[in-house]
């Protein structure tokens, strides 16, 4: 009798033991599961606001001087893009696509100067839209590359420039014409890098 009754005692320890090793890799699977998951939503949390809220972007080349300098970061709000009409005056980032590749960059950073609907010219070194002169105080130069315009800009499209307007310093629409407003994929808000240099724009 005291066989089996120690059988039955081994046997159920032994059932007892596998119990407790079976939930502990239940709980280890759930942890890891649970693990996966919070991992795999902040993944997508970070593509959809790098997608469609910010990103930043740094700054390459000289066309943006005085204003923007060259390795400069920049808070690019792309949001802004869904709900509003760009507007002139705006630092806004370009993208290239085959019909409008004008460098080697992929990205532009370039300043809205006319919207769909005015009509832009260069004369004597000063910028008009709708006949007026633009007073320019992000510029250091006045415009060195001659005459440009009038040009009418069509619905949708906008007309940028460079604030560096030294001779063939910029690679903007005097070059290569006004462009779709769907190439901006944002607008620079603020330089966040270096600090020295941190503030809105």
């Amino acid at each position: 009798m005291s066989f089996f009754v120690g059988r039955n005692e081994s046997n159920q320890a032994a059932s007892q033991s596998r119990n407790v090793k079976q939930t502990e890799v239940k709980s280890l699977t759930h942890e890891l599961w649970d693990w996966t998951k919070s991992i795999l939503v902040a993944l997508l949390v970070v593509i959809l606001v790098h997608q469609f809220g910010f990103n930043l972007s740094t700054v390459r080349g000289h066309s943006m001087d005085p204003t923007l300098q060259e390795g400069e970061w920049l808070f690019v709000n792309k949001a802004i893009t869904y709900f509003k009409s760009p507007k002139r005056g705006e630092i806004v980032i370009l993208k290239e696509t085959e019909e409008y590749a004008f460098t080697h960059h992929p990205f532009l950073v370039k300043r809205v100067v006319a919207v769909g609907g005015d009509e832009v010219k260069g004369r004597g070194g000063a910028l008009y839209v709708n006949g007026e002169k633009v007073e320019e105080p992000y510029t250091d130069s006045p415009i060195e590359d001659g005459d440009f315009g009038p040009m009418q800009i069509g619905e949708g499209r906008v007309f940028v420039m460079g604030d560096n307007r030294h001779t063939a310093a910029s690679a903007d629409s005097r070059r290569f014409g006004e462009v779709p407003a769907s190439l901006i994929q944002g607008r620079a808000e603020y330089v966040l890098w270096p600090f020295s240099m941190a503030a809105d724009l």
